[in-house]
This record gives structure tokens, sequence and C-alpha cells, in this order.
């Protein structure tokens, strides 16, 4: 038959059957689906109004950016003739969101896993009080990381620019915000926060981490911070970076125990580094080189690089007005 004839020709369904047909089939699906949840595996959990909605958290994050950075997000929605009424309508909306959310996620925690409603709802609005408590300080966080990443970022063209394009503040404002409910003891919600940042940004902070002021992530994709690493100031991290558990072959035995590592002051770690391990201390000023594998201390002020598939550590030694000299027998390998 002519191809242009064919084209011409009214098409017609394959499947001749009734509707009543595809609706009885579809009715033995449901029924075999239904059968399948009653295995009471743990993915047949179905308490859709019991658990935190990610949808709702989701909202959260986008109004409490608006809370944080004022001049930055806006919603076009709220018709108020001040910031003051705009502020008071987005607090009112997410102080409810929260608490709601927060009542539902209490449930994960043993001491209100029995409590009756009214309980959880009397607590979550207490935490959701705390929270915003904190806010002023979460907000002087991280004007401190524009700072850090402006000045350490010589393509930026602004401080605007810092706040609105880059993954790393954006992922950095999520997990400080995250990390205040976790401090609170709130189950869940925290890390459903700092996953939607990682899903967003491809940055992943666990909220129970520390993170001190001056913190700024260039490029930031790929970036891995664990739950029981501390960060001090004006440390600077660039994209890839890990800074995780040495092992975790024990899994849930290592529960609340330290498990990553602590980077003091004024460190820098260059892209592709990994610095493992709970007893290991990196030391204020070090730098460590790209692609590094650290799983030990570092001294403060010592540069640690790859050098022909081994470690190198450079002992930096800081005397004004004079220039820095290396001197070979300052040098150490790690196989």
């Amino acid at each position: 038959m002519d191809r242009d004839l064919m084209m011409q020709e009214p098409c017609q369904s394959v499947d001749k059957r009734s509707f009543e047909d595809i609706n009885k089939d579809m009715s033995e699906l449901a029924e075999q689906l239904l059968e399948d949840y009653k295995l009471n595996r743990d993915i047949d959990t179905i308490r859709m109004s019991e658990i935190p909605d990610q949808r709702a958290i989701k909202e959260i994050i986008r109004e409490l950016m608006m809370v944080l950075l004022p001049g930055y997000y806006r919603e076009q929605s709220y018709r108020t003739y001040s910031v003051e009424k705009k502020i008071l309508v987005i607090l009112e909306d997410v102080m409810y969101m929260m608490s709601k959310q927060i009542e539902k996620a209490l449930i994960y925690n043993p001491e209100f896993e029995d409590a009756c409603i009214a309980v959880r709802q009397d607590e979550a609005k207490q935490i959701v009080m705390s929270f915003f408590r904190q806010i002023p300080k979460v907000r002087a966080y991280l004007n401190t990381d524009i700072i850090a990443t402006f000045e350490g970022d010589p393509a930026a063209n602004s401080k605007d620019e810092i706040v609105l394009a880059y993954p790393g503040l954006y992922a950095t404002a999520i997990y400080r915000l995250a990390h205040e409910l976790h401090e609170l003891d709130v189950p869940l919600i925290p890390r459903i926060m700092t996953e939607y940042a990682h899903r967003k940004t491809g940055v992943d902070i666990h909220p129970g981490a520390t993170i001190g002021k001056y913190f700024c992530m260039d490029h930031a994709t790929g970036v891995v911070i664990g739950s029981t690493s501390i960060i001090g100031e004006h440390v600077k991290v660039y994209q890839g970076v890990t800074i995780g558990a040495l092992s975790t072959k024990e899994g849930q035995k290592l529960h609340g125990t330290k498990r990553h590592p602590t980077i003091e002051d004024h460190v820098t770690l260059y892209s592709g580094a990994s610095v493992l391990g709970g007893k290991t201390v990196i030391g204020e000023g070090a730098v460590i080189g790209g692609n590094a594998f650290v799983t030990r201390s570092v001294d403060p002020h010592t540069t640690v690089t790859i050098k022909t598939l081994e470690m190198m550590y450079d002992k930096q030694t800081h005397m004004a007005g004079e220039e820095k000299e290396r001197k070979q027998d300052e040098w150490f390998y790690i196989i």
C-alpha cells in the first residue's frame, strides 16, 4: 500500500477490549498490590497522615529562605504594604506548617512515641518557638558564609551573585536551618531538609555536623560532610571533598560515636580530597591538596599533597619578612 494513503487512513486501536474488560484488569491489579502491601515488610508501611510530608517540608524550606533572605526570596501572592507585615504573614504561615510536620515527626522520638496528639502538639509548638528564636543567629552565620565565599572567589562579581547563583551557599543555608532543628532533637525533618538540598545542589551535609562561621564551598558539587564532623571557622572546601567516616562495617553499632574528622580553623581542602575518621584532626591553617586521602591527623600549618602516588607533608615555617624555604629533610612520605 502506498505510504501516503496509509498515513491518510484513520488510525484504529489494536486493543479491541471493552472499557468493562479494562476496568476489570485494573481492579485485579489493584487487588494484587493491596495483597502485596499486607506482607508487613518495611516498605509496606501505609500511614500517610501520620508521617511528615515531603512536599510540605519543601514548602517550609521555601518560606524559611524568605525569612532568612527577604530581599532575595519573594512571594508574589503576599500583597502587603511593608516588610514587617510581609514577614508576619510568612511567619504565621511557616510556623503553622512546621508545627504540623514536627508534631508528626515526634512519633520517631521514643519519649513521644505513645503520647497523645495534644501532648505532641504542645511540644511541637514549643520547638517551633525555640527554633525561630535562633533565626537571628542563623542569619549572622549565613552572612559570614556570604562574605567568605565572595572574598574567596575572584570569579564572583557581587555578593548578590553569591546568594542568587551559588549552590554552595544555598546548601549551607538549608544545612544551617536543619542543624538548629537537629539540635532541638527534631527527628527526621532535618534530614529531609538537607537531602532536599542534596538533590538540588549535589552537596550532602548531614544536619548533625557542626560548622563554624565563614564557611565557603567553592563550586560545591560532590561535597560530603558526615554527621559527626566538626568544622571550625574560615574553612574553605572545594568540589568533591569528603569529610567522612573511615569505616562503617559495624553499621548501627557505630551510631552515636564520633566517626568523622575535626577540621580546625583556616583549613583549605582542595578538590577530590578525602579526610576520614573520627580521630582525625586537621590542624589550624593546614592545606589538604587535591585527591589526597587522609586517615590520620595533620599538624597545624602543614600542607598535604600527592607526589608519585605518595602522600607528601610539608611542614610550613612562618617567619616574618622571610620567604618560606623548603628543605629536603623536612619531607616525609606515606605509601
